[in-house]
């Protein structure tokens, strides 16, 4: 019996959902190595993962690229249904956002090679939980993603103002301490500086989240619009059937 064709549209859709999970994963990766290396930044490993960072920077600006592309070949073909024309402007969103989520990882990893040159100085001890807040807003992110799963976009959208607060409590911690002990200036300005980079890599999932949301139910929820998603909505259906790529 012959095996019916597959529509080749949808082989360029599942191609173009692989390659942004794909570069989720990596992006992801480089984010989680960030992070230990900053909170591990006296221990051996975190040369090694500062240098892994930078190596695979290039990789993502690279998957940047060829995620555009593909979906400009997409809308080359023409005639496409509105949910492939959601996908294809949720893509083009959140390729962005995950190479910017790239750069802040590299900016991250740059610190830490900074406050390795100076004086020895206390992580703020906000760091930790709020290094775990902006983890778990990624891996929540991608699974959204990975998924087409709305409850783990809303609760990405929900996190975002706890890593808010923790940024301005380093804020206060950090500019007190630069008061009253002029010698922690330098330490201290990268600290913020890593505090704003995480601030921001939360910003980015949180854009991750929205889009999801765009692209599954066809709502707009940008700029704080309906954060409070229907209850009433149905649960979204785990889908994982095409998502098969290496974990970074």
């Amino acid at each position: 019996m012959a095996t019916a064709a597959r529509d080749p549209k949808n082989f360029y859709t599942d191609t173009l959902v692989n390659y942004l999970v794909s570069m989720a994963r990596t992006v992801e990766g480089a984010v989680n190595r960030a992070i230990l290396a900053l909170l591990e930044r006296h221990g051996p490993r975190a040369g090694t993962l500062v240098s892994e960072i930078f190596y695979n920077e290039p990789r993502i600006n690279e998957m940047e690229i060829v995620i555009d592309e593909q979906a400009v070949k997409l809308l080359r073909g023409g005639a496409l249904p509105e949910q492939d024309i959601r996908l294809i402007v949720a893509t083009l969103r959140i390729n962005n956002d995950l190479e910017r989520m790239g750069d802040l990882a590299v900016n991250i990893g740059q610190r830490v090679i900074s406050l390795a040159d100076m004086a020895p100085a206390t992580t703020p001890p906000e760091f930790e939980p709020m290094s775990a807040a902006v983890r778990a807003m990624v891996s929540k992110s991608l699974g959204a993603l990975i998924y087409r799963n709305v409850d783990l976009a809303t609760a990405v959208l929900q996190s975002d103002d706890a890593v808010d607060r923790f940024r301005d409590v380093v804020f206060e911690r950090l500019l007190a301490e630069m008061a009253q002990c002029p010698d922690t200036v330098a330490s201290n300005v990268q600290f913020v500086l890593v505090s704003r980079y995480l601030e921001r890599i939360a910003d980015h999932c949180t854009n991750i989240a929205e889009d999801v949301v765009y692209w599954v139910r066809g709502l707009d929820v940008r700029h704080g619009r309906g954060r409070e998603l229907d209850a009433q909505q149905p649960r979204e259906v785990a889908s994982t059937d095409v998502f098969d790529s290496e974990q970074e």
